[in-house]
């Protein structure tokens, strides 16, 4: 008996640790929503770029982002230290030139109805409580271009806090790069200027293609 008595702790131990672990994972369907959200917007302003401009468009995404994306997250992470360094009006126009940023990329990148289709593969538990979503956008004129959303539980919800494309380039990553570099350099009113200067050409139809 006094054998037994170890392994039966130890195999209660393990029973408890599986349930835990269980009861931490995450709903798939509720990490995938923000995703299968943003899929659908951009899916019905393609469908209905014959009738929609630049603005239309935006103004139909503007919400869709709002919702799917963790934009505050985002924009913090992207300055990192700096961002606490600025006054509180500040951060909260860096806030909102991020999320007009964002929501200006995919307005001008998803201009018209090419017969793209988006595909949601599965999800994946990720480091730090974050999850994966593994996508593909199908393209008729090319090959299929992976698209993997990182998903962040914001408490209120699961978000996507960054986006890699081909599976390993981290947009995120990308931006706190550029951004980050700009901000340590050359300041503030540099950054700004820099991040209007890419809205204004979202908006022309010259910006930056995926």
């Amino acid at each position: 008996m006094s054998l037994l008595r170890p392994v039966a702790l130890a195999f209660c131990a393990l029973l408890a640790a599986i349930s835990a672990a269980r009861a931490e994972a995450p709903d798939d369907a509720a990490v995938r929503a923000p995703v299968e959200h943003l899929y659908a917007g951009l899916g019905d302003v393609m469908k209905r770029s014959g009738s929609l401009d630049f603005a239309g468009r935006y103004a139909a995404l503007q919400p869709v982002v709002g919702e799917s994306f963790d934009l505050a997250f985002m924009a913090e992470l992207i300055l990192g230290r700096p961002f606490k360094e600025l006054t509180p009006d500040q951060q909260k126009t860096w806030l909102e030139t991020f999320a007009r940023l964002t929501t200006s990329t995919y307005a001008d990148r998803f201009d018209s109805d090419s017969g793209v289709r988006f595909e949601i593969d599965r999800v994946e538990p990720a480091a730090q409580g974050t999850a994966l979503v593994r996508t593909r956008l199908l393209r008729t004129d090319g090959e299929p271009v992976k698209l993997d959303y990182r998903m962040r539980n914001t408490g209120a919800g699961w978000r996507i806090s960054d986006v890699f494309l081909s599976g390993t380039v981290s947009e995120l990553a990308l931006r706190r790069s550029e951004y980050g570099a700009l901000m340590r350099r050359d300041g503030f009113d540099a950054l700004l200027a820099a991040v209007q200067k890419k809205i204004a050409a979202a908006e022309a139809g010259t910006g930056e293609t995926p």
